[in-house]
């Protein structure tokens, strides 16, 4: 894998300097429409080698599909990781651009549970906060290997406001106390989620766990609001 990458990010160096110019004047894309339907299907086939050849041609990393979809959104979308690979090695990338549904590609890795492309995403400037859905509650409500660790950087290291809500006014804790694991529960209890906290439809995180037939974690979630009651604020 760390082999494949090298190469990639060899291939990709022209872009970044003069070597770019006189690549592109031996080589220019084909006609638009059909530079774009190969772009398309080498996100789709994850085919790493035809998105760098097409980049190197002129193509631009942030085209956004029929649908909507920037590049990187479609490629993390459809776990194709090669060619999220090479996108992301593209100068001028979005790494903010969002779908119709709002998603970025930050919230689909942590979603998918990508601890790889959280951080190369981070350390592009990614935006961790933002109205509405956050990667944080993309995070909260996965169940993978690496999800905890991906919470616990955007809240630690990134300052994910922990208990950001959605458009319908749910929080991360909520839902990963209908989808996520007991670890997840416990960290955002940790980090300081606020468990009296409901939703626009009159929930609590508690009722999340309780719809979902968790007990075990309506009653961490019960443990932690008895705590926090007994906390007095800080003024």
């Amino acid at each position: 894998m760390m082999r494949r990458r090298q190469t990639v990010r060899l291939l990709l160096r022209p872009i970044l300097g003069m070597a770019a110019a006189a690549l592109l004047a031996g080589a220019a894309l084909p006609a638009a429409a059909d530079a774009l339907e190969d772009f398309r299907t080498a996100i789709v086939r994850d085919n790493d080698r035809a998105v760098v050849n097409l980049l190197l041609r002129g193509m631009d990393a942030n085209m956004v599909d029929a649908q909507g979809q920037p590049a990187l959104v479609r490629a993390l979308r459809l776990e194709s990781w090669r060619a999220a690979d090479a996108l992301l090695l593209a100068p001028g990338l979005n790494v903010d651009a969002a779908n119709p549904q709002g998603e970025t590609a930050l919230m689909l890795a942590c979603n998918k549970g990508r601890l790889d492309f959280v951080q190369r995403l981070l350390a592009k400037g990614a935006a961790v906060n933002r109205p509405g859905w956050t990667p944080l509650h993309y995070a909260a409500s996965a169940d993978h290997p690496d999800s905890v660790a991906i919470a616990r950087l955007l809240v630690q290291e990134h300052y994910a406001y922990i208990d950001a809500a959605s458009p319908n006014g749910s929080t991360p804790l909520m839902l990963a106390a209908q989808y996520g694991s007991q670890a997840m529960v416990e960290l955002l209890l940790e980090e300081g989620a606020d468990v009296q906290l409901r939703n626009q439809l009159g929930l609590s995180a508690i009722d999340f766990a309780q719809r979902s037939q968790r007990g075990y974690l309506a009653d961490i979630l019960q443990a932690g609001l008895r705590s926090q009651r007994r906390t007095p604020p800080a003024w």
